[in-house]
């Protein structure tokens, strides 16, 4: 190969990525935060790019040998990925943006050097998918890691003779030493998971020498990881109903987890083991055969030394090594593009504001306890002009403390409580979307942590307005029901929230505009129960939404 025609072609394949890290640059920022932020756990992020850098330099023989002629193929698969990157960019989806980075990263070497050599990349740039932060999107699972720790450590409690009941995530006895330890969110489990998915990633890689041995260890961290989250939640109740409860939940809940996780250490390193043995110790010997001409490229010429396959000589003409350079053009401008998106404009809310009054219906506020060992409940009229607990002698909220605490500050809610002369009680919420996309998010992800079981999906319209509705049963409480729609600005009404997040994500990309998303709740509730299967309770539920849609744009 002419030597200017070698470093044309670095220089066009240098120049391309540098315009990719550079547009890039809002990607990077962001996962910044995300990184930093101890609501996603992802502290971990730091550490994955640099393994992944480690292993291309570990393997930087190997890639210059693998060098290979230009791929249009290559250059075919770049186009997608800046595309999806784009919608991303634009949609404040950094997700998005991330998955066209790390399409990219297997993309361009196959495009300037080559298939052969692009495997090389494949496995670095897919470690690259622990960065992505999933808290959000895995909540579905999260709850039910939740509810599998807290009920798993309840049933070997009772076993133990501990004297416990679950009460949705909570698991609370009334013994000789009293406690309350609900399994939250941190507590799931799932942050222990992606841990070690990627530590066991990392650990395969170097251990095992197929992809297939790989993927069996790598297996076998998911259940490792969800194990040792029970035995901790195991362990915390048998040190609080034992020992001191006040201990159990302070200095052993924060150290507690380290432990565990060098127990699942231990397992992973034995499980691999097991996968040595079993599979045996034989070595995965490098592919010999050329992608070109399919034939062994490890022929020993006349002088002992490997010859070069002759069609990878022709392959790489001067014609194909010029056209990195079209390459170049194309992807430079389109992956600096990014740095080109113009902030988006928020749009007004939707004006929203529950009736003081309801034909039919008594009217009131609903307050909240904003100490969280108290965490009460009061309606208006019952401690009128109160401004603090009547219990605890906190501050009293119309939003509940979880909604101060997690919810974005621009997130607007409004709540209001109506009942029937049948003493049904409908308590509606309003929540309106803010400038970030995590202000609403559907019933279902919350409603198993308070200990609702949920069954009878159904969907139907009530005056042109479609309405999602869950029967909600608990113990020791009776049946009640959640119905639920979404609106925005626009007008656009819809009971799906999968429909509602395509949506949202189609306007911030294409129109550049964030929409201001309503979300409507209605908790009905009764002293005997609240069932949508009755026709008298499914009558009484169609009137009061009727009416309080007319008070909805």
């Amino acid at each position: 190969m002419q030597k200017w025609l070698q470093n044309l072609r670095l220089g066009a394949c240098a120049a391309t990525v540098a315009c990719m890290l550079v547009g890039f640059t809002g990607m990077f920022s962001r996962l910044r935060f995300v990184f930093s932020d101890p609501l996603e756990d992802m502290s971990h992020g730091w550490l994955v790019p640099i393994f992944s850098l480690y292993v291309l330099w570990t393997q930087r023989k190997e890639i210059r040998e693998d060098a290979g002629a230009p791929s249009f193929w290559g250059f075919l698969v770049c186009l997608p990925c800046i595309a999806v990157a784009l919608v991303g960019a634009r949609g404040i989806q950094v997700r998005l943006e991330q998955l066209g980075f790390i399409g990219l990263c297997m993309a361009l070497p196959w495009a300037f050097f080559g298939r052969r050599l692009a495997k090389r990349f494949v496995f670095p740039a897919l470690f690259l998918l622990f960065t992505v932060p999933m808290s959000s999107y895995l909540d579905a699972i999260t709850i039910h890691l939740r509810l599998f720790a807290s009920g798993t450590a309840f049933v070997l409690l009772r076993g133990f003779g501990v004297d416990v009941v679950q009460q949705g995530t909570a698991i609370v006895s009334q013994g000789a030493h009293p406690f309350s330890i609900d399994v939250a969110e941190p507590c799931s489990g799932l942050r222990s998971i992606v841990a070690l998915m990627a530590l066991t990633a990392a650990y395969a890689w170097y251990t095992q020498p197929t992809w297939k041995r790989r993927a069996a260890l790598f297996a076998c961290s998911i259940p490792l990881a969800v194990l040792g989250n029970v035995v901790r939640i195991l362990s915390i109740c048998c040190v609080a109903a034992w020992a001191n409860a006040d201990f159990a939940l302070g200095f052993y809940h924060d150290y507690s987890g380290y432990v565990v996780f060098i127990v699942a250490i231990a397992c992973m390193v034995a499980c691999g083991e097991v996968i040595t043995r079993v599979c045996g110790r034989r070595g995965n010997g490098r592919d010999a055969r050329c992608p070109s001409c399919g034939q062994d490229t490890r022929h020993p010429d006349n002088n002992g030394q490997d010859a070069r396959c002759p069609s990878k000589d022709v392959a790489q003409t001067g014609k194909k090594l010029v056209a990195t350079v079209v390459f170049a053009v194309v992807l430079c401008p389109l992956m600096l593009f990014q740095l080109m998106t113009p902030n988006p404009q928020i749009t007004e809310p939707p004006p929203v504001a529950w009736p003081a009054s309801l034909a039919g219906y008594e009217a009131d506020d609903v307050l909240y306890c904003q100490d969280e060992k108290c965490a009460r409940t009061f309606l208006a009229s019952q401690i009128p002009g109160e401004t603090n607990c009547p219990a605890c002698k906190a501050v009293l909220d119309g939003r509940s403390l979880g909604e101060n605490t997690i919810l974005p500050k621009d997130t607007v809610i409004l709540k209001h409580v109506y009942r029937s002369y049948f003493d049904q009680q409908f308590l509606v919420s309003a929540v309106i979307s803010g400038a970030g996309k995590s202000s609403i998010h559907r019933p279902e992800l919350c409603l198993p942590a308070q200990g609702f079981l949920m069954s009878n999906p159904m969907d139907f319209d009530v005056a042109g307005r479609p309405y999602h509705a869950i029967q909600l049963n608990g113990p020791q409480r009776p049946p009640a029901l959640l119905a639920y729609t979404f609106f925005n600005q626009a007008g656009v009404r819809t009971a799906s929230h999968l429909r509602r997040i395509f949506l949202d994500t189609w306007d911030r990309s294409v129109h550049n505009r964030i929409d201001r998303w309503v979300m409507i709740t209605v908790h009905v509730s009764a002293p005997m129960g609240f069932a949508l299967d009755r026709p008298r309770d499914r009558a009484e539920l169609e009137k009061f939404l009727r009416q309080i849609g007319e008070k909805l744009p």
